[in-house]
């Protein structure tokens, strides 16, 4: 029997397994888990500090060692899924991320809490693309708008509320409980996946061995020289080798996924306005709101004095908007298309940023940044479903662990240019001495973050239309082999 029989064989044993319920609980939460750890520990690093040591930089790295990892390796965690099975490795890498959060959790340092953040990273690179593409296989078609609403509301409330849960588990018990709370939820999840889950395979082709050291390499280069380079200077030996070096290997890369017989992200693919439009907004959307809320997150404790939970719960009308808001945007996208939606969500978000940036100050009332709160929160509700559904919907089944691997990389380099730029400007523009100081860096760099999200609406506005869409811009991905992935 050969291999691609073996495949199909497996997936239709499995498939009985399968259900679009448990597949939208199971991917949901363990996507949940992925995006709550990219910003989860901004609201307790001063907790941090004060417990392990560390300066700026090292705190820094506390956030962007997991998102270095993430970012390198999410196209790869992808490719290994198409090829070996997406149940399997999926199984993987939540393994991975459950493992390093109890080892974050017990770090007796500042170092070793970094390196169990790294390993963190790797888990959810290998698990949070396949999330995606896991829930696509078990969805039928004509629900998928409403099954991505609900993943997206789940994972933007995840990214939104790190904050809260991070700076409430960091008063009331400890600043530890951050990273056991991934204990439990990973040690529940990992039976019920590999019952409930069906297997699904990408197109059998082998790996693209040049094309994971091209893409992971230049990946690497690129993240790095941006953390470090507000650390370090951006004329630093290593900054500068690791930017070079790094555009060098993606452009390698590019010129790989364009000539290659099988590579791990076909070029082709973004000849797809819709592709390439979606992906171009994700990354920008993702780098002018990550640091803004790094920054958010410590302005509401360091300048205007609330605890931890006090800042968390302030910060509600943005963090909980995805879950009211999303399912409708996920509904709305099936109705009249995902790039209205998408497109209204960055400029409400292009606002809300503009008019934090006009009202932020040392004493600054509640009631005066409730109104951008809001606007942020629908804004970014409005995105994270619509984006999902254009994602997949604009390349072939096979193709969709790469495609969400390459946006979620994307994103993730998106949000690591984010807090490196915006630390950068603020510390460029003020600092830590006082909350006048603070202020006066943090006011110029949520202006910049306010400019990138519009020009990540203008991005969405190329999006041709879903009319013009299914005419014309699937035909980029037609030399694509067979299905191979199980449908309920």
């Amino acid at each position: 029997m050969s291999q691609r029989t073996a495949q199909m064989a497996q997936t239709t044993q499995t498939a009985r397994r399968g259900g679009s319920a448990w597949a939208l609980v199971i991917t949901s939460v363990a996507g949940f888990m992925a995006a709550l750890d990219n910003l989860v520990v901004t609201t307790a690093l001063p907790s941090i500090r004060k417990d392990l040591g560390g300066a700026l930089d090292d705190l820094e790295w506390t956030v962007s060692a997991y998102t270095l990892t993430f970012a390198v390796l999410l196209m790869f965690g992808a490719a290994l899924g198409d090829r070996f099975g997406r149940r399997r490795l999926f199984l993987v890498g939540l393994s991975v991320f459950t493992g390093a959060s109890a080892a974050a959790a017990m770090a007796p340092g500042i170092d070793s809490l970094i390196a169990a953040r790294a390993v963190q990273g790797v888990g959810a690179a290998i698990m949070m693309p396949l999330t995606l593409t896991l829930l696509t296989a078990a969805v039928p078609a004509a629900k998928r708008g409403m099954a991505y609403g609900i993943w997206g509301a789940v994972n933007g409330l995840a990214v939104a509320s790190g904050p809260l849960i991070g700076g409430s588990l960091t008063e009331h018990v400890s600043w530890h409980w951050i990273f056991w709370l991934n204990v439990p939820l990973g040690l529940a999840l990992l039976p019920l996946a590999r019952l409930r889950l069906s297997e699904s395979y990408g197109t059998g082709a082998p790996l693209d061995i040049p094309g994971t050291l091209l893409a992971s390499g230049g990946l690497f280069g690129i993240v790095y020289g941006l953390v470090r380079g507000p650390a370090d200077g951006w004329t630093s030996g290593l900054v500068l080798t690791g930017l070079f070096a790094g555009t060098a290997l993606l452009t390698g890369f590019v010129f790989h996924g364009i000539h290659a017989k099988n590579p791990m992200l076909p070029m082709r693919l973004f000849r797809s306005r819709a592709f390439a439009g979606i992906n171009a907004a994700s990354l920008l959307m993702f780098l002018g709101m990550f640091g803004s809320i790094f920054l958010l997150s410590q302005y509401m404790q360091g300048v205007l004095g609330y605890s931890p939970t006090e800042a968390g719960l302030r910060m509600l009308p943005w963090t909980g908007m995805p879950m009211l808001v999303a399912p409708i945007a996920g509904y709305l996208s099936d109705r009249v298309g995902g790039r209205p939606v998408v497109a209204t969500g960055l400029f409400l978000q292009a606002t809300g940023l503009a008019y934090y940036a006009s009202v932020v100050g040392a004493d600054v009332s509640y009631a005066a940044q409730l109104p951008a709160l809001i606007i942020n929160g629908i804004g970014m509700a409005l995105f994270f479903a619509p984006a999902a559904n254009l994602v997949m919907s604009t390349v072939r089944p096979t193709e969709q662990g790469v495609a969400s691997g390459a946006n979620n990389a994307l994103r993730e380099v998106g949000g690591a240019l984010g807090i490196a730029v915006m630390s950068s400007i603020f510390s460029a523009q003020g600092g830590y001495e006082s909350a006048q100081s603070f202020v006066d860096g943090l006011r110029p760099a949520l202006m910049v973050g306010s400019s990138v999200v519009a020009l990540a609406g203008i991005a969405a506005l190329l999006i041709p239309t879903a009319r013009h869409a299914a005419r014309t811009e699937v035909v980029a991905s037609t030399p694509a082999p067979a299905l191979e992935t199980v449908s309920h």
